[in-house]
């Protein structure tokens, strides 16, 4: 055979790889409403800049008639490309082949992208489509998913690690997107449960579809396994695009810097009317953020998760920040186990990679109720106390109103290495608010000339400045200007915790 007919084979083998599991299967995903494998990989790479590895894997089992049906690719993508010009590692499952499920030889797939990604310091996007283990090959299957959840686990902290599920994601499966650091779902084609409807109906006697058990809106409101909702899988995947805007390559990296397009010494007006005169009438955060960062540009994560606090990315002078706020608006900002759990994750990513936090605190304290009590709302908080504690990046604080108990100390006070906290002349910063303080200091004698006493004596940021647990009081007006003289001045930061293997988080 001449290098021409060679040439001409591999051509022919290259087509085939292509077709997944044939014209007719890509038909009935399409018919789904969903793209293939590699149309998933077109839209969230850059054009042109993917680059397969493992095209003509198959899998060596000989079971059930598989000996006879074999798929080069073996139902999953692999390789790398680029986004926005920045090497990233890819999988994408191909549920045109045995329903995207998994075997031994795709898992090994799996595996060699994420030990080049760890190797190269580049970030990890799995896009999943998957109806499982293949239970062809039995624990072999197994085994395969358990060599993905430890490389999960060892990049961690490493490179970032991005999970979409763009079909089913069942069992095992769920198990390494949960530890991945972002998760994306689509609503109508992403569902997520360890057991699906019909074994929840023959154990529980529960009633649920498979929308009501485990699909994105469930994740996204309730449960909070999903970062990120979008309507198409096309959104879903320039979210991630952007998400990756923020985020350095790797732990080593510093946060992206990019040419500020917004003047640095911009100051907004309408900040001074932003918190109302009253102290306990409701307003947005997001409005003090968006006319704070660069653009306005505020990209919330966890937005349907515990909305009483705010977490998410933006840009201060160009520099990629991490913004966690109090949400007056809901439940008047006060933390709950929820808000804990969301803001934790979120700040341990930041500090994991070199992204400093700004937060901007308006809280009247922890959310009272058996419910939160018996639901271990101690040992929750404890872990946003513990996740703002450890994290040695740059720590910025704004408090614009209440700053009142344990949660004033929670929320990146001085007390917890906060390197630059300022307040507002509208700050109450006190133990407790002032009805609460009157009613313990002055039991039957309490009254509202005694609540404007302590009000005028307690509610302010005086105190807190006096003894230096506040950098500042500044001009609402100036927030953007000295935030950003901050973060320049921080930029060189060198802070480290105790040599130890880990700490022991309160989970």
């Amino acid at each position: 055979m001449s290098m021409r007919e060679k040439l001409d084979l591999l051509q022919q083998k290259r087509a085939e790889s292509e077709l997944g599991g044939g014209a007719d299967r890509i038909k009935t995903q399409h018919d789904k409403g969903k793209m293939t494998a590699r149309e998933r990989l077109d839209a969230l790479l850059d054009p042109g800049s993917f680059v397969e590895l493992d095209r003509f894997v198959t899998h060596r089992a000989a079971d059930f008639g598989l000996a006879d049906e074999k798929y080069l690719g073996d139902g999953v993508v692999t390789g790398h490309g680029r986004v926005d010009g920045r090497l990233v590692y890819v999988f994408s499952q191909d549920f045109t082949v045995f329903g995207g499920s998994l075997s031994e030889a795709h898992a090994e797939k799996v595996c060699k992208v994420m030990d080049l990604a760890l190797k190269t310091g580049a970030p990890m996007i799995g896009l999943n489509d998957s109806g499982g283990a293949r239970i062809q090959e039995g624990v072999v299957s197994l085994g395969g998913y358990a060599d993905i959840f430890l490389r999960n686990t060892l990049a961690s902290g490493v490179v970032p690690q991005i999970s979409a599920i763009l079909g089913p994601c069942a069992g095992g499966a769920v198990y390494s997107p949960a530890i991945t650091d972002f998760v994306f779902m689509v609503r109508g084609v992403s569902y997520m449960f360890v057991t699906g409807p019909s074994v929840v109906k023959t154990v529980t006697h529960e009633e649920v579809d498979f929308e009501g058990l485990g699909g994105a809106d469930v994740h996204a409101t309730k449960s909070g396994v999903a970062h990120f909702v979008h309507d198409s899988e096309r959104e879903a995947l320039a979210g991630i695009r952007t998400l990756l805007s923020y985020l350095p390559a790797n732990n080593l990296d510093e946060a992206p810097l990019r040419p500020a397009t917004d003047p640095p010494d911009r100051r907004d007006e309408d900040l001074l009317d932003i918190v109302p005169d009253s102290p306990t009438k409701p307003y947005d955060m997001r409005d003090v953020i968006r006319r704070v960062v660069d653009d306005r540009d505020f990209f919330e994560v966890h937005r349907d998760f515990a909305g009483n606090l705010l977490v998410g990315f933006a840009r201060l002078g160009g520099r990629s920040v991490g913004v966690i706020a109090n949400q007056p608006a809901v439940i008047a900002g006060v933390l709950d186990i929820d808000a804990s759990l969301k803001g934790a994750r979120f700040i341990r990513f930041c500090d994991a990679f070199n992204v400093p936090l700004v937060t901007f605190e308006d809280v009247p304290g922890f959310l009272p109720g058996m419910a939160q009590e018996h639901g271990g709302i101690i040992k929750h908080g404890a872990k946003l106390l513990f996740a703002y504690c450890e994290a040695t990046v740059p720590k910025l604080t704004v408090i614009t109103r209440k700053a009142y108990g344990g949660a004033y100390d929670v929320m990146n006070s001085k007390h917890v290495r906060g390197d630059y906290n300022v307040a507002w002349p509208t700050a109450e910063i006190a133990v407790m608010g002032p009805k609460g303080a009157v009613e313990i200091l002055y039991k039957d004698e309490a009254t509202e000339a005694r609540e404007a006493e302590y009000r005028e004596k307690f509610a302010h940021p005086y105190l807190a400045a006096a003894r230096g647990y506040l950098d500042d009081i500044i001009d609402p007006r100036d927030t953007r200007p000295r935030l950003i003289e901050a973060l320049t001045t921080l930029a060189t930061k060198r802070d480290r915790n105790p040599p130890k293997k880990h700490g022991n988080i309160p989970l």
